[in-house]
């Protein structure tokens, strides 16, 4: 190995031990989530400090139209400085060859973060925290679908075929001989995270036909949402060695169940590591209360964040395993905010809101800074819930233009998600959600040809 491979992660220098690193793939996220970037020679990495790519990724819809977001200077594409973050560094184990992937830092040419970068988005966050002596800590779960390879949008999404060559059941929730089902699927998902060096807590089945479900171990935010951005390319890479597709859609299948990102949080006071949640004698303390208030009074603002698409607020269906409302139980997963079991070291703040479409960066972000504004303002959640939230009224946007709404009139969460990130993001998704509107689906043709 060359000297400079001395610096990398661990687990980066078990993979390439032995063997010629032949390409660096130099990657960062945009406003989807969608990794871009450049792939380049090791020789010429190592030579660079830094790469250029047009500020207009961020611009881009999930179609590959462009949001008017450039502001006074106009649509000029002007570069970005790109920089990499060598503790990313990690492996990219289904490639030909020996490839290593890079995520980067956006940054302006006065060395200024790009504000609407979304890991930048989430490093601010994280810092106001560090800022008032607290250390955030998350652990994300993550839902998704294996299904049938399906190449015409007009088609149906079904899903995959198991081992046993019958269709994925559905609600077999934690059931392991539907586990097994996907087994040859699930090998590659842990042999490639095991040479990316993230460690899975757990795999299960969910209720959907072919909905599995990842944990997480807690950790720092940044770390986190890194790993769920890796994630989702070695999900999708496994699936299609086993002529499968994953997918992250909220809602792919009309009557399954939709995927989401639980978020589960903590504070520790960074002086003493102590879990501010819990008081000396381990009872729950006035932080752990702003903090669930700060979620109840500020996701609705942050919706267009947490579920980023048309199709994510068809997860949101009563009795479907998606809270619609903002109640919190304890040990309650009919609650938009549940209070886990743990003991008093372990208390934590579960977000069952965001969706598994939402960007992890941004999701992570915008349910960090909910809980920042209650607790810097004290806020006071409503009584705790008890019994079937599904009983209850909804009280989260039901589409996407109402989200985007609520969000642009939000000053206080955009004030800590960055005015100029809460700008570019909201041009763009109008942008996206304008281009939505434009399509006629099958529904329409259905119920309304002959009938109105």
């Amino acid at each position: 190995m060359t000297d400079w491979t001395e610096n990398l992660p661990q687990t980066a220098r078990d993979y390439l031990e032995g063997r010629r690193l032949d390409e660096v793939e130099c990657i960062i996220s945009d406003l989807p989530g969608i990794a871009r970037g450049k792939a380049v020679p090791a020789k010429k990495f190592i030579g660079q400090d830094y790469f250029h790519l047009p500020d207009s990724i961020f611009y881009q819809t999930i179609t590959g139209d462009w949001g008017e977001a450039a502001g006074d200077e106009g649509f000029t594409e002007k570069d970005m400085i790109l920089r990499p973050d060598m503790t990313t560094a990690t492996a990219a184990p289904w490639t030909g060859d020996w490839t290593l992937q890079v995520i980067h830092d956006a940054f302006d040419r006065k060395g200024e973060p790009v504000p609407f970068s979304p890991r930048n988005v989430l490093k601010r966050v994280v810092q106001l925290y560090r800022d008032k002596g607290w250390e955030p800590i998350v652990a994300p779960e993550m839902e998704f679908f294996l299904v049938a390879r399906n190449i015409d949008p007009a088609q149906e999404i079904k899903p995959m075929m198991g081992r046993s060559g019958r269709p994925a059941a559905a609600r077999q929730a934690y059931s392991m001989t539907a586990v097994d089902e996907f087994g040859p699927v699930i090998d590659d998902i842990y042999d490639f995270a095991e040479a990316q060096g993230f460690e899975i807590d757990g795999i299960t089945q969910e209720g959907g036909a072919g909905q599995l479900e990842i944990n997480l171990l807690h950790g720092d935010p940044v770390k986190l949402a890194d790993e769920v951005f890796y994630f989702k390319r070695l999900i999708r890479e496994a699936a299609l060695r086993h002529d499968c597709f994953a997918t992250f859609m909220a809602k792919p299948i009309a009557a399954e169940p939709g995927s989401a990102m639980h978020i589960h949080h903590s504070i520790l006071d960074s002086e003493t590591g102590q879990n501010i949640f819990s008081g000396p004698q381990g009872g729950e303390t006035d932080a752990f209360f702003h903090f669930i208030a700060g979620l109840q009074n500020h996701l609705p603002n942050a919706m267009a964040v947490m579920a980023p698409y048309v199709n994510s607020y068809r997860r949101y269906v009563k009795d479907h395993a998606a809270p619609i409302n903002l109640e919190w139980g304890r040990d309650n997963r009919t609650t938009g905010i549940r209070i886990p079991l743990s003991d008093p070291a372990a208390r934590r703040v579960e977000n069952r809101i965001a969706g598994m479409d939402c960007n992890p960066y941004l999701g992570i972000a915008a349910s960090l800074a909910c809980g920042y504004l209650g607790l810097t303002q004290e806020e006071r959640p409503d009584k705790q819930f008890k019994g079937d939230a599904y009983e209850g009224e909804g009280d989260i946007p039901r589409t996407l233009g109402e989200a985007l709404d609520i969000f642009d009139g939000a000053d206080a969460l955009q004030q800590v998600l960055g005015t100029e990130f809460g700008r570019v993001y909201s041009i763009v998704k109008r942008a996206e959600y304008d281009e939505f509107l434009q399509v006629i689906s099958p529904w329409e043709r259905e119920h309304l040809l002959m009938n109105v």
